[in-house]
């Protein structure tokens, strides 16, 4: 998620555009993200993203079920959490399943908590006085720095990458990475390092914040992301969960668009971890089991992809600009 308060976008985008001044050119190419991946520019392509993977036994049921058989193309994996191992497990046996690493700062549920992957030592400032990482982002911000937000970072993707993961994107839960103008470095370096594509703001987003150009400095640094975000449309889920959700489908537009969710069985253990336990466990129904969804991604002829493609277009052109061609 990006750009949660107008207040911090305008620091965080000029601290943006500050980090890409000076990188690595790559040629320019006015063919559409979509052409780019071999689709047709008018080609609506959805990425349904299942976030907090690994946070529970019931978020790894439901995803792996979701991923299986319904419109779940990609997931992105808490690697602190304790039921990341099922997860690795699974995603190691299954290869063609497409998992990103959902870089975990923050820990928020009252009785049910994690702590850093880095030596507590090395990351003095992300735990709090029981050993846990903070519940808030604030806390972050407050007690750590955006070094070990850095290390702490790799050593999460290190971790699954050592478990067999084949790592295909990076995001950043709750967002601690993206609303901090320093943090934000940290996030963008990880995804130079890994050479990994990242979830970013939409073009209109951003132009409306009055940085219609931060998109292009990114391309500039040869990372890739969709086209559009699903993410200003979420505080208007009025008439509930899955009308929300079948609508934004049925409003794809032509491009690469992802949409995150946060699947879970609607069983005892999701339900004494969070209070949001419903709206997770609705989730899950509507893009693995509802008709009516199924039904709109035929009529609307959507194109369904996880990031891999994104992150093989990635390497091809950072190839293909450091040959010169």
């Amino acid at each position: 998620m990006l750009f949660k308060q107008s207040s911090a976008c305008g620091i965080l985008l000029t601290t943006m555009m500050l980090l890409f001044s000076g990188a690595d050119s790559h040629a320019a190419d006015t063919r559409t993200l979509a052409e780019r991946l071999g689709y047709k520019a008018t080609d609506k392509i959805l990425i349904v993203n299942g976030d907090d993977v690994g946070m529970c036994h019931s978020a790894n049921m439901a995803t792996i079920e979701s991923l299986e058989k319904g419109a779940m193309r990609t997931a992105t994996i808490m690697v602190p959490c304790p039921w990341f191992l099922e997860i690795a497990d699974y995603a190691k046996a299954h290869p063609e399943k497409d998992f990103g690493i959902h870089l975990t700062h923050t820990s928020e549920w009252k009785h049910y908590r994690w702590g850093p992957v880095a030596p507590r030592d090395q990351v003095p400032g992300l735990v709090d006085t029981r050993g846990f990482l903070w519940p808030e982002i604030p806390d972050v911000y407050a007690h750590a720095t955006a070094e070990q937000a850095l290390m702490e970072g790799r050593a999460q993707i290190k971790r699954a990458l050592a478990a067999g993961v084949d790592v295909t994107h990076l995001d950043s839960h709750m967002g601690t990475l993206q609303y901090n103008p320093e943090y934000m470095k940290s996030y963008l370096q990880l995804a130079v390092e890994f050479d990994l594509p990242v979830r970013m703001a939409s073009q209109e987003t951003l132009t409306r914040m009055g940085h219609p150009e931060i998109r292009q400095q990114f391309a500039t640094k040869g990372i890739v992301s969709p086209d559009y975000f699903v993410f200003d449309e979420l505080k208007n889920q009025k008439d509930g969960v899955k009308k929300f959700w079948l609508d934004v489908v049925k409003n794809v537009k032509a491009g690469v668009t992802e949409l995150y969710i946060h699947a879970g069985l609607p069983n005892e253990e999701l339900k004494a971890i969070t209070g949001s336990w419903s709206t997770r466990a609705q989730e899950y129904e509507v893009f693995t089991h509802s008709d009516e969804m199924k039904q709109i991604i035929a009529d609307q002829k959507i194109i369904l992809i996880g990031y891999r493609p994104l992150r093989e277009l990635q390497h091809k052109e950072r190839e293909q600009a450091k040959a010169g061609r």
